[in-house]
């Protein structure tokens, strides 16, 4: 029986939650320089380190000896170290030799630039070391596997050994060392999961769930702390979502529109097509989120060419309508611009005014707009990034479209709708995301889909060819031209120069960002920046004066201003420019219905949806279209991904294969407040968790089947989630 004073020593469970958010200095063998290096890795508390998840395990059960070791098979073994060599066969890349021993034999093992092992290991020191093993020059050997120091007291066989995510000053031994000092000082933890989900889904307890991602006993065990930890964030994500987006709706008294009145059927019979099944659908969905006593947070999904813009349409004209206004923002001068051409002359036939403010409006007209949509004059209007700027002030902005708006930090909409208190926001996008990513990263806003109609997407062709038969695509612009077409060829860079004196540094930066975004996007080892990579500005000059002499070339990329881009633009509308050498400035929204073919140069650079949209410029009008993504890469997982623009023409099917081979947790990056501290979510696997954990936050944020002592423990740890965030 436990006595009074062994109940005292015992800490309540209350105490053992407070732990978590207590430094992590607080824990045996973590000093200053320790806990400096802890926080490089953005672990600050208790709570963060237990969030610490291993990156991947290594089954030690497999363990073997170098004789027995099978050529092209994983495998572990542990052996002393004989001889270290470090050599540097070339500038910029180090090899560290090891000669491992065991009771049968030696293992070579090579480590690419890790040039501190030189010096951390030592002749005799007992290693464990994981890898693919291979035979070459006479001895077997292992490129690159994990390695670490080892007692020679411990019992290494059968264990499972998380490797984390760490840095030079903390070494694995000593990350897992600390870590389960955290767990033996957290046992006895509450559950902030409510009973009534963890026993519906067969979830692991909180503390079970870090006992067994930390210290698992076999890979079963990892799966089922995976399953409760995803849940979790995914839970917490959905309710921090529709928490924000309740407080947003009930800050300011909404906008009731007039969805019925005539101006908006009149619009409908003035359009010159039918509306697809879709639109009508998300049009519907529109009006009645619109209709509502609380402000709409709408989110439009759709595929390239589905007509977005038409539906937007329905809302601008709703709210001036209405008696009201709208606004409308996009993300380049070009589009924008091209808004007012599309939709303009079907506002100014309604009797609805609107005008378009961009950086490039003169003073005068900058004027003008600003005072008539401050006096609530003008009814309409469509602008870039300026509608955001102080003195841009409206009478009654009752509705707000933000389109493409992935290409606005989250600043930048909070400006706009800070100009419009209570109004009705439609967002959109033509970048398809499956509905398990929109969940996760939108799920405060209802959503719409439009996707393309069945057999829509014939006239366009996509061919994957390598630079060899890059002469088949220009032929192919060839017979464009002389067909009186036009075409596009778009380069990843602007212009390269290695030369320190042509070019400073910040323009070396800003000229491979889109390669490096690829780059990362995909998770592909980098090449050297000296590959020949098509620039933009050379390859123009190319074309003009060697390959097509008799057409007119343009060149357009982000570093020509607003008006020299829309000058270009118009021209090439116009037909005075017969080929356009661009950057993916016209990946968005630009409509030019004569252009029939695209090369896109290096396309193994661009990730899938970013060809998808740069594609969608072509094969717009009635004439066919035809892209080629021209590879210099042999890699075969990068041709497998183009070869998918071959196979479909269905940017959701693309979005899927695209998110299918990222890792767990690099999917968000920052582009949404929460969604960035998912380490575990794969959103291609986890759809149908993805999907519960929405409705069960949905439930819970609206009091359905949870107690009270329930309710009150998610909100407590929802608080000290956000406040360490």
């Amino acid at each position: 029986m436990t006595s009074q004073a062994d109940q005292e020593a015992i800490p309540d469970r209350f105490s053992i939650t407070s732990y978590l958010d207590s430094p992590v200095s607080v824990l045996k063998n973590v000093s200053d320089k320790r806990e400096a290096a802890l926080q490089s890795l953005g672990v600050v508390t208790v709570r963060d380190l237990l969030n610490h998840f291993p990156r991947r395990y290594i089954d030690m059960s497999t363990v073997t000896d170098t004789l027995h070791a099978t050529i092209g098979q994983q495998c572990t073994i542990v052996g002393s170290v004989y001889e270290l060599k470090k050599k540097e066969p070339r500038p910029r890349l180090t090899l560290v030799e090891i000669s491992l021993v065991d009771q049968s034999g030696i293992m070579i093992i090579t480590c690419f630039n890790q040039p501190w092992l030189a010096d951390q290991l030592k002749p005799g020191m007992l290693l464990r070391v994981s890898g693919k093993v291979e035979f070459n020059y006479g001895f077997k050997r292992m490129k690159n596997p994990y390695l670490e120091s080892v007692d020679p007291h411990d019992d290494f066989e059968g264990l499972i050994v998380p490797v984390y995510p760490s840095n030079a000053s903390l070494s694995q031994t000593l990350l897992r060392r600390i870590i389960h000092q955290a767990l033996a000082q957290v046992q006895g933890v509450y559950d902030p999961l409510p009973v009534s989900l963890r026993s519906r889904y067969n979830l692991y307890s909180r503390f079970s769930a870090w006992r067994s991602i930390h210290a698992p006993h076999s890979m079963e065990e990892v799966a089922q702390a995976k399953r409760r930890l995803i849940y979790e964030e995914l839970f917490h994500v959905q309710l921090g979502l529709m928490e924000a987006e309740e407080v947003r709706a009930l800050a300011h008294d909404p906008f009731v529109h007039d969805v019925t009145n005539d101006t908006i059927a009149a619009f409908k019979g003035l359009l010159p097509f039918t509306l697809t099944e879709d639109q009508e659908a998300a049009i519907a969905d529109m009006f009645l989120r619109m209709a509502d006593l609380f402000p709409m947070n709408h989110f439009l999904l759709g595929d390239v060419g589905t007509g977005k813009t038409i539906v937007a349409a329905f809302g601008l004209v709703a709210a001036a309508a209405s008696g009201y206004q709208a606004v409308m923002m996009g993300p380049t001068e070009v589009l924008v611009r091209q808004y007012g051409q599309a939709l303009g002359p079907f506002l100014e036939a309604l009797g609805i005014s609107w005008a378009i403010l961009t950086g490039t409006t003169t003073a005068a007209e900058r004027a003008k707009i600003l005072s008539q949509a401050r006096s609530g004059s003008l009814g309409v209007l469509f602008g870039t990034h300026a509608l955001i700027e102080d003195d841009v002030e409206f009478a009654q902005a009752s509705f707000v479209c933000i389109d493409e708006q992935q290409r606005f930090g989250v600043h930048q909409r909070e400006a706009l709708l800070e100009k419009a208190p209570g109004a009705d926001v439609l967002s959109m996008t033509a970048t398809p995301i499956p509905r398990s990513l929109a969940l996760t990263l939108y799920g405060n806003q209802s959503i719409s889909y439009l996707k393309p109609l069945e057999g829509s997407r014939g006239t366009r062709t996509t061919k994957v060819c390598h630079f060899s038969e890059e002469g088949f695509a220009y032929d192919a612009v060839r017979e464009a031209l002389e067909r009186g077409e036009q075409a596009y060829i778009i380069c990843p860079l602007i212009g390269i120069s290695f030369d320190a004196d042509e070019q400073d540094e910040d323009a070396r930066e800003d000229d491979v960002s889109h390669v490096e975004y690829a780059a990362v996007e995909w998770g592909m080892e980098s090449e050297s920046l000296s590959a020949p990579l098509r620039a933009a500005t050379q390859h123009a000059e190319i074309l003009q004066n060697q390959v097509f002499p008799q057409a007119k070339v343009g060149l357009l990329h982000g570093k020509l201003t607003s008006q020299e881009k829309d000058n270009i633009m118009q021209q090439f509308r116009d037909g005075a420019i017969d080929i356009l050498v661009s950057t993916t400035v016209v990946e968005v929204g630009v409509d030019v219905s004569n252009a029939t073919v695209m090369i896109i140069e290096d396309a193994d650079r661009f990730g899938l949806a970013q060809l998808h949209q740069l594609r969608g410029r072509v094969g717009r009008g009635t004439k066919p279209g035809r892209v080629f993504l021209v590879s210099r890469s042999k890699a075969p997982d990068s041709l497998e991904r183009l070869r998918m623009m071959e196979a479909t023409e269905d940017g959701f099917a693309l979005s899927e294969y695209d998110l299918s081979l990222r890792k767990e947790g690099d999917i968000f990056g920052d582009r949404q407040h929460g969604a960035s501290t998912l380490k575990l979510v794969n959103v291609i696997r986890d759809k149908a968790v993805i999907e519960t954990a929405h409705q069960d936050a949905y439930d819970f944020l609206h009091g359905r089947g949870f107690s009270a002592e329930e309710r009150s423990l998610v909100r407590q740890e929802k608080r000290l989630v956000v406040k360490e965030r």
